[in-house]
Formats: C-alpha cells, sequence, structure tokens
C-alpha cells in the first residue's frame, strides 16, 4: 500500500514533542526526509495534508488522531492525549495570541499592483481571461467623510475579446449582453478576529454594485473561528474573499468565490461615476475599448512583470 499523507503525520507526530499544525507537520517530514515518501504532484502538499486531517478527526471514529485548540488547530496522536491537557492547551493558544506578527513596512496601497497581477496571472481566478484592474484614488472623490465606504479600492473587467468571435460578440451585444464581466475589489493589509468585520462590511458597501465583488488581504489569521466566520459571511453576502499571500505568490488564492451577479447595480454606478473621475474614467475606457474591440492597456494598472523582485522589496519594508 502506497505510504499517505495520514502515515506522514501518523510517523511525525509519535515522535513530536507538542502537537502540531498541519503546516508544522510537513515541514517536519520534509526536514526528516518523510515528506519524500508521499507520492503527490501537487503544488500546494501541506494543504492536502491538513484538509485530509480535518476529516479524518471529524468523521472518523477510529481516527489515529485528535485535534488540539483552534487558534489555530493543532493535531496530536490520539495514542497520547493523556499528554495534552486544559493548561497545556491554553499556553499554546496564549503562545499564538501574543506572538509577533511579521507584516513589514508596506502601506495598503502597496499591494494594488500584486492584486494586478494575481487577476491578470491566476487562472484559478480569470480561468484563463484576460482580466484587468484600474486603481480608483479615494483622494479624487468629491465629498468628504464616507469614500472609505463607497468607492473601491480597485475595479477591473473582462471581455472575451481574443476568446469569441467579432459575430458573436456583436450577436452578445443584442441579446444577452453578458460578455463583460466587471470586478471591484476592496484591499486589507490584513484579517484578524478583531478587523474582519469591518472590513468585510466595507467591502459590501463598496463591492456589491459589480458582477463581482471581492475582499483581499495579505495577511488572514490562520484561526478556525475567523474562517469559519469568512465562510458564513461570504456566503450570506456573496462578496469572496481573495488572499494574495506575499511569501510566495504563486499559492495566492480564491479562499471563498464571489456570488455572480446577474444584473449591475446602475443607481451605485451613477454615484460613482459622478463622485470619483477615476471611476468615470474607467467606464469611459471599457466603452471605448469594447466598441473597438481592442483593448488599451495604458489606461488601465500595468501588470509588472518584475513582481517577484517588487514583493520582495515590500516584505523588506521598502514599501513602493
Amino acid at each position: 500500500m502506497a505510504y499517505s499523507f495520514m502515515d506522514l503525520a501518523f510517523d511525525v507526530l509519535k515522535s513530536a514533542e507538542k502537537a502540531l499544525t498541519y503546516q508544522e507537520i510537513w515541514q517536519t517530514g520534509e526536514l526528516d526526509g518523510t515528506a519524500s515518501k508521499v507520492q503527490t504532484k501537487g503544488k500546494t502538499p501541506w494543504t492536502t495534508l491538513g484538509a485530509q486531517l480535518y476529516v479524518d478527526v471529524r468523521d472518523n471514529p477510529a481516527s489515529r488522531f485528535i485535534k488540539v485548540g483552534k487558534r489555530p488547530a493543532r493535531f496530536f496522536l490520539k495514542a497520547r492525549s493523556d499528554e495534552i491537557t486544559d493548561d497545556v492547551v491554553a499556553k499554546i493558544e496564549k503562545a499564538v495570541e501574543t506572538e509577533p506578527k511579521k507584516t513589514g513596512g508596506y502601506k495598503e496601497r502597496d499591494l494594488h499592483p500584486v492584486v494586478a497581477y494575481f487577476t491578470y496571472a491566476n487562472p484559478a481566478f480569470n480561468h484563463g481571461r484576460l482580466v484587468i484592474t484600474k486603481t480608483i484614488f479615494h483622494e479624487k472623490s468629491k465629498g468628504s467623510g464616507y469614500q472609505s465606504w463607497t468607492h473601491p479600492d480597485m475595479v477591473g473587467f473582462s471581455i472575451p475579446l481574443d476568446d469569441w468571435s467579432t459575430d458573436v460578440i456583436d450577436f452578445n451585444e443584442l441579446s444577452d449582453r453578458n460578455a463583460l464581466t466587471v470586478f471591484s475589489f476592496e484591499l486589507k493589509r490584513s484579517l484578524t478576529k478583531s478587523t474582519y468585520r469591518e472590513s468585510f462590511f466595507q467591502a459590501v458597501s463598496n463591492s456589491s454594485w459589480a458582477h463581482q465583488g471581492y475582499l483581499v488581504a495579505a495577511e488572514i489569521a490562520d484561526d478556525d473561528d475567523l474562517l469559519a466566520e469568512l465562510d458564513r459571511l461570504a456566503s450570506s453576502f456573496g462578496i469572496g474573499i481573495i488572499h494574495v499571500n506575499l511569501a510566495d505568490l504563486g499559492e495566492s488564492r480564491v479562499v471563498y468565490p464571489a456570488r455572480i451577479r446577474t444584473e449591475l447595480d446602475w443607481e451605485t454606478i451613477n454615484k460613482l461615476c459622478e463622485q470619483n473621475s477615476d471611476f468615470k474614467k474607467f467606464l469611459q475606457s471599457v466603452k471605448i475599448d469594447v466598441t473597438a474591440r481592442r483593448i488599451h492597456r495604458a489606461e488601465y494598472d500595468a501588470v509588472k512583470p518584475d513582481i517577484d523582485e517588487y514583493v520582495a522589496k515590500l516584505l523588506a519594508g521598502g514599501g513602493s
């Protein structure tokens, strides 16, 4: 029988001095060579390991494992469960809560090029189609006091000019008029248990007008309760969650997909157009490009060819 992820977890935890997260189990397996026994072609095998552990502990009465704590959850052998006391769990969770965060010195707006790259390059998000973004500068908005709860940080669009023939696009204009997809993005440096509600409902306020609205964060706390609550809110309000992983851009992903809306909120779009010149310019540019059947890239956010160098600079505290 092939060596499985569960075999890896069992062998690592046999000699572990304490309960480990699934990431720590995989890292330990890589260090001692155990992970090399697992036959997997996945790019994120630790995620597969974590999913199998969660399901096994939850659904298998004969599981060899137990879950310890939830901020984040750790795993240990059921046969060694007498080593896990309430005091041990409390100490583990307190250590996590007081652990200093390594956030770097970048600003929220420094994330815009990263999001522009993600929407352009991530096939799980764009499904192979071109998605182009434009930054909306809040300081250009008319009025005062409520811009951050009115305007998204970034908007984007996709239209299959390269995938559909001209005749099909023309016919779509006469019938369904659904070739164009409009996106809205609210960006945050981090989502934690103390900040997620305000951030999420800001995204609801700013992004519910679009076909797809997203809350994007570079840091999402590894907390089961937080993730469960984000899942609930995403399901209830239709705003998706994206994690742009600055430590490994290849691991950036859509955590929870947005609910796709078939109709745009035209009253809100009109309000945004009246209040913000960047948003108005975005509408004008998209109209020109759809009519001309050609994307004028200079009108939108640039996609950095040296994105890895850019992110390395951010993490080093250099900013943009």
